[in-house]
């Protein structure tokens, strides 16, 4: 899966895609981060950190995290209590035929991990993940409408089916069985201190020297970390016991199957643990940047960047200065309202008799009652414009309709939202207010249009 970094970088991306209204506005944490240090990665971690300031997506995606990680904390469990108990109903006599209950313990465990080592040396299973993918699938886990929730499972649905995911379900089965087998080993180790049994062992076909053979063989392993392997004389003691045998002989038997527990079941399932785990971090899914969502913000960031050594900047487009006239005045605002009533008192000089408030411009109906306004009134147009708008392509083609049908001219003056009612130019180019205000100059140089 994704890294929780990852997974919060494509789901803002998810979300921005589908036009999703933030908590922070996506271009101005990103206008902001073009003046910071970093490599491309970096950068979109802290910007999906920024746009998510309240934590939301980050709690919903924590949520889905936590309930698939819970039902494998729980299935554990589940399977050492089934192979605890398993084992308990298993040594419920006193004689015990070693052999069998040997081949219970580890007979089919050991054929479904060679089963499991041949799938994987032929490299299938590609697509054995999916019946997990149903199994867990975030839409089950989690219930919600709204469109963070939506994007998120459709999010974790789509790292479950990536081919990297057979090494994640690997390292779950054998969890599993890990689970299982230490559940066995603890049943074994506590009948063991409060119940005292005898083993033994019976074959038709085997004679007292095949098995000694299979014994020895058997418990070399075993032998080799401390764990203690019956004799001769003790193997063939042990033949169709019946009744209680030495003690000795019984500890020698008991250690046996332990250590048998451990080295052929629990120690070559925990290796293929950890060889799923490291073959799952090296196939793991990252984040591609070279899509073109990230491409595009990636080229915003690298936009400025040039070599001071042989590259002179050509000076920004500065719009002319305004030209009061003497006249009536009209002032209107561009889309945004105004925390001032008089905010034109700022930038003109004129009393209240002889400027008219139209009001807001912002739809249709509004631009066809000021067009047809300004054709039979020769009046000069005052046009507010806050730094909240972008001077985009349907804010500029208002613009241009505005001082094509103002007989008078038009004249702008940049706004902001706090008790100041005008925009001025701030010391850092590189503040986001900044680079909206040159934004501006360069569309009113554009067009000759006059700044107060």
């Amino acid at each position: 899966m994704l890294s929780p970094q990852d997974q919060l970088t494509e789901l803002v991306r998810t979300l921005e895609t589908e036009q999703h209204v933030f908590t922070t506005d996506p271009l101005l944490v990103t206008e902001k981060l073009q003046a910071e240090d970093g490599k491309p990665i970096q950068k979109l971690h802290r910007r999906a950190s920024r746009i998510d300031s309240n934590g939301n997506l980050a709690r919903v995606l924590g949520k889905i995290d936590g309930r698939i990680k819970g039902i494998m904390i729980v299935m554990s469990a589940l399977w050492c209590v089934s192979g605890f108990l398993g084992l308990f109903a298993l040594l419920q006599t006193k004689v015990v035929n070693f052999f069998y209950v040997l081949v219970c313990l580890l007979g089919f465990h050991t054929l479904m991990l060679v089963g499991w080592l041949v799938m994987t040396l032929m490299n299938k299973g590609r697509q054995s993940s999916s019946w997990f993918a149903n199994f867990v699938s975030p839409s089950y886990l989690i219930r919600g409408k709204d469109d963070v929730t939506k994007a998120a499972v459709d999010l974790y649905e789509r790292q479950l089916q990536h081919s990297g995911m057979r090494w994640y379900l690997g390292r779950f089965s054998h969890q599993l069985w890990l689970a299982t087998l230490t559940g066995m080993m603890f049943a074994i180790i506590f009948l063991l201190i409060v119940r005292q049994y005898s083993f033994s062992w019976e074959s038709t076909l085997l004679s007292d020297q095949a098995l000694i053979g299979l014994t020895q063989v058997l418990g070399w392993l075993p032998s080799m970390v401390g764990f203690d392997v019956p004799d001769n004389a003790a193997i063939i003691q042990s033949r169709l016991v019946t009744d209680a045998m030495p003690l000795s002989v019984a500890r020698q038997w008991a250690s046996l199957l332990i250590g048998s527990l451990i080295m052929y079941g629990i120690v070559p399932r925990a290796i293929a643990w950890v060889f799923c785990a490291l073959m799952f971090r090296r196939k793991k899914m990252r984040l591609d940047i070279k899509l073109p969502y990230y491409q595009k913000i990636i080229n915003f960031w690298q936009r400025q960047v040039v070599d001071a050594d042989d590259f002179s900047e050509a000076p920004a487009p500065v719009a002319p200065k305004a030209s009061v006239s003497a006249g009536k005045k009209l002032v209107a605002l561009l889309e945004y309202p105004s925390e001032q009533d008089n905010w034109w008192q700022a930038g003109l000089n004129s009393t209240d008799s002889e400027v008219e408030n139209f009001g807001i411009v912002d739809d249709r109906d509004d631009m066809d009652r000021l067009t047809t306004y300004l054709e039979q009134n020769p009046v000069q147009v005052v046009l507010g414009i806050h730094s909240q708008a972008l001077p985009d392509r349907g804010t500029l083609r208002k613009l241009d309709r505005i001082a094509n049908s103002a007989k008078n001219g038009l004249i702008v003056q940049l706004l902001n939202n706090n008790k100041t009612s005008k925009l001025v130019e701030t010391t850092d180019p590189k503040e986001p207010q900044a680079i909206r205000y040159q934004q501006w100059q360069t569309a009113l140089a554009e067009r000759k249009i006059g700044l107060i």
